[in-house]
């Protein structure tokens, strides 16, 4: 039950992913509300309200909707993407800044070299290269270093 509710959380992620990137500049909130349902988190920018429609953690991307004073569409970006995670600056980010910026991460991940949390973002190169992005955490959730790395799917042998 669990998966198949996955499989269809992934498909309409799919389509407003898809979607949203068309929202046209001016447009009012009601309207991106209208078309593309509710946002996967609302939150506060400096310029207004980001809406921010995230496929974690079945999709590769997650849209950001930036509202201006007005309510109105001032931009519309995907940016799980290189030029995006080069933003990044350790030392000042926190995981708030990290989750305005991208959305809620795919996973959280813990390894017993590193004393805070890893948040783990999914996305698709330009290469069409399934990957992720690495945020370290320190205790005090701020962001300490970021790395890459490439997903390896397992290639398997027909059964016979």
């Amino acid at each position: 039950m669990v998966k198949l509710w996955l499989v269809a959380l992934g498909a309409a992620l799919t389509l407003v992913g898809c979607a949203v990137e068309l929202v046209e500049i001016g447009t009012p909130r009601e309207q991106v509300l209208a078309k593309y349902g509710a946002p996967t988190r609302v939150v506060p920018i400096a310029t207004g309200t980001r809406l921010q429609y995230s496929r974690q953690p079945v999709g590769q991307s997650a849209i950001m909707v930036d509202l201006d004073p007005s309510d109105r569409v001032a931009s519309v970006r995907q940016v799980l993407n290189e030029k995006d995670f080069a933003r990044v600056a350790p030392g000042e980010w926190t995981r708030d800044v990290a989750e305005r910026e991208f959305g809620r991460p795919a996973f959280i991940s813990r390894v017993a070299s590193w004393t805070g949390d890893i948040l783990v973002y999914c996305w698709l190169d330009v290469g069409r290269t399934d990957m992720f992005f690495y945020v370290y955490l320190d205790p005090s959730n701020v962001v300490q270093k970021v790395g890459q790395g490439m997903e390896f799917k397992e290639v398997r042998e027909p059964r016979e």
